[in-house]
């Protein structure tokens, strides 16, 4: 496969089964991962994919960087199918350093004894040559903040550092499309403002397909497209404000709203006339302000 741009990523009817008993002939397998997803996205999107654990979110991670093969179904890029048996193991190396993946543990994604040398370790296995990897990995540490701790052990730093270390490391491979599989879970407050500060930084500056695999509601509620995966099928796909405007739906496979949302859906079951749509800190407090401006302060 030639190298190329990633202008469009499809999945049809993408399946995945986790049979590890495959070699047994069972007559039944267990219910699929992944269930007929079908779904399209467009080069420079920020979506983000929630659903509860077990859903399915991660096993389509890893099927779009083909980690996993899919039971059935296809993968195309820009109209070629990637999941065709006629792949190599070089088609597949080129797709994997064009769609990176961050994941939820930095320290399973770090091999090296020193900072630089960690976020030098993907260009190097691209066959990259050494002084395009050092304007490379310098460029990756400045775009996630960590120019200074060039030299330093990743052991030694935090969980935000580290995972900004392991995000360099995919940046300087120059991927077009970058996975975030649950990358601010064992993170604190900081860490993961940090961490969403880099995604938008990426998606906005950079023009790069940001997919934040989550269950974090305000981190969803920040990208422009939200798909939502329940017991391995695609549940709903939309904008933030349609898909966290449908309260009792979220509520019915229980997940949530954001906060804010939350609180006007009550007001709005009480009878309050208040948005539906607001989603963010700011909207919500706009919604609140107006509503106890009009009722004199008080509900």
């Amino acid at each position: 496969m030639d190298n190329y741009n990633i202008r469009a990523l499809r999945c049809e009817n993408l399946s995945f089964v986790y049979d590890d008993d495959a070699e047994q002939e069972k007559v039944i397998l267990p219910p699929p991962a992944l269930d007929n997803v079908t779904v399209s996205i467009n080069r420079g999107e920020y979506i983000a994919v929630l659903g509860h654990n077990g859903s399915g979110k991660s096993t389509f991670a890893k099927l779009l960087n083909l980690i996993l093969q899919p039971t059935y179904g296809k993968i195309y890029i820009n109209g070629k199918d990637i999941t065709s048996e006629e792949m190599t193991e070089d088609d597949i190396f080129d797709i994997r350093s064009k769609i990176g993946m961050v994941f939820q543990n930095p320290d399973n994604q770090l091999v090296a004894t020193i900072v630089e040398e960690d976020v030098a370790f993907g260009p190097e296995n691209l066959g990259i040559e050494r002084s395009e990897i050092r304007k490379r990995v310098d460029e990756a540490l400045k775009v996630v903040d960590m120019t200074d701790y060039a030299r330093h052990a990743p052991h030694k730093l935090s969980g935000g550092q580290k995972q900004r270390v392991a995000i360099a490391g995919i940046i300087a491979m120059h991927p077009e499309v970058i996975i975030f599989d649950e990358s601010t879970a064992m993170l604190d407050p900081l860490g993961r403002r940090e961490v969403l500060n880099i995604m938008e930084k990426l998606n906005r500056e950079e023009n790069i397909t940001v997919i934040n695999i989550t269950h974090y509601m305000e981190e969803a509620a920040r990208a422009d497209r939200v798909l939502i995966i329940n017991d391995g099928k695609l549940l709903a796909d939309g904008t933030a404000k349609q898909i966290f405007s449908k309260v009792d739906l979220l509520h019915s496979i229980g997940l949530e709203s954001p906060q804010g949302t939350e609180l006007l859906a009550e007001l709005s079951k009480l009878g309050y006339d208040v948005p539906s749509d607001a989603i963010t800190e700011d909207e919500c407090f706009d919604a609140l302000k107006a509503l106890l401006s009009q009722k004199g302060g008080r509900l």
